[in-house]
């Protein structure tokens, strides 16, 4: 599974659209197109072609009424008598070009939530997948102290055996040896946590055996700054935000238009007296607007004010998060140089204590606490690698320039 997998990513995938320890392009893409979410908002595009095409035809239609009745008249007898209108309903002038921009602006506004629902999958995938790749990181760290540990613990009874170390010190190295253990098996439910939520929420994501290797996150100050600078140009957030200002400003002139009402037109025939009078005629009806129709107007206006407002929290909002993620990457990466410096300096130290204690130089609750040291600062690097890592992804994904087409 693991080698068939990675194979696909190599072969697959643009290398400009592909990191190492990410899944193969193709693979999310499939995935992310069979979340419910984006199943959902794609469905709603459908609903609002089909608004829009309501909004083009309008909601007048022909209406034909009629009546057929018998009259008596006193010593002159009995009638049978009819009368049909047919008549419909006509738009103003005006009226329909806004509904057809009202009905176009929908269908846009439509298409940039289901990018949006898109991209948050996007971001969700993205936060699950590093959970899993952080936490098998986390459980090979805590694997190589158990191998150390349980090593030193062979090596210290040998010695013991010999007598040239005490019980005391065996005694330590199986203490020592039993933490790491109850470690690793910390790490494991963490590990099998992440995949298991991996696995649920994206079923059709296929992984790989084991989680691939935390690569070293990396991007200059200008790709960041055109990072930042995209995630404003690119934002369905924000079109979606803005073609709603823009319809609801389209409804609100609407909705002023509608306070004069669109007149009905018809033809009437009538029969009188069993066909003795016949006649036929126009019909026409115009409802004289009140004030409802104005408060309904004076509404429209107010939506479209707020829709506005909205607006402009919507691109504050997208323009703070990415300037604070960008920020934040940057604060990320010295905290990263400067962990793993701590990995260099903490294993170099470890490697000293191991020797020194092998030749008598120093006890080994030194060597212990030296081991414990440079495992926790290779978690501690792996978690600062993972966080810049994780933000890196982020920015690319809301910049549109991975995974969000």
């Amino acid at each position: 599974m693991k080698w068939a997998w990675l194979l696909v990513a190599g072969a697959a995938v643009p290398a400009q659209a592909q990191t190492g320890d990410l899944p193969p392009h193709d693979l999310v893409m499939r995935a992310l197109d069979a979340q419910p979410g984006v199943e959902a908002a794609t469905a709603r595009i459908e609903a609002a072609r089909a608004e829009s095409a309501a909004l083009r035809r309008g909601s007048h239609e022909i209406t034909a009424q009629g009546t057929l009745s018998r009259r008596t008249v006193d010593r002159e007898g009995r009638y049978v008598e009819y009368d049909a209108t047919v008549s419909r309903a006509f738009r103003l002038p005006g009226k329909a070009a806004l509904d057809r921009r009202a009905g176009a602006l929908g269908v846009d506004i439509a298409e940039n939530r289901m990018e949006d629902a898109r991209h948050q999958a996007a971001l969700t995938l993205a936060t699950l997948w590093y959970d899993w790749v952080l936490a098998s990181e986390l459980h090979r760290n805590a694997g190589m102290l158990v191998a150390n540990q349980d090593a030193l613990v062979a090596a210290t009874r040998r010695r013991a055996e010999l007598r040239d170390a005490a019980e005391l010190d065996l005694q330590q190295a199986g203490a020592s040896l039993a933490l790491a253990k109850a470690q690793a098996g910390d790490a494991v439910a963490s590990r099998d946590r992440a995949r298991a939520l991996l696995e649920t929420r994206f079923p059709d994501l296929p992984l790989p055996a084991e989680a691939p290797a935390l690569h070293e996150p990396s991007v200059s100050n200008d790709d960041l700054l055109r990072l930042q600078r995209l995630i404003v140009e690119h934002s369905h957030e924000i079109a979606a935000a803005a073609g709603t200002a823009e319809r609801q400003s389209v409804l609100a002139r609407r909705a002023r238009a509608d306070r004069f009402a669109d007149p009905s037109l018809g033809v009437r025939l009538f029969s009188e007296r069993s066909g003795q009078e016949q006649g036929a005629g126009l019909f026409m009806a115009l409802p004289l607007g009140g004030g409802h129709r104005r408060v309904l107007a004076d509404r429209a206006s107010a939506e479209a004010s707020a829709a506005r407002a909205e607006q402009v929290i919507v691109e504050r909002e997208v323009a703070g998060n990415a300037a604070a993620d960008a920020a934040e990457f940057r604060a990320r990466q010295i905290a990263w140089h400067a962990s793993r410096e701590s990995v260099r300096h903490a294993e170099a130290s470890a490697a000293l204590a191991a020797r020194g204690q092998q030749l008598g130089a120093i006890d080994l609750a030194e060597r212990l606490y030296a081991d414990r040291q440079a495992n926790e600062a290779r978690a501690q690097e792996l978690g600062a690698r993972a966080a810049a890592a994780r933000l890196i992804l982020k920015l690319r994904i809301d910049a549109h320039t991975l995974w969000i087409e």
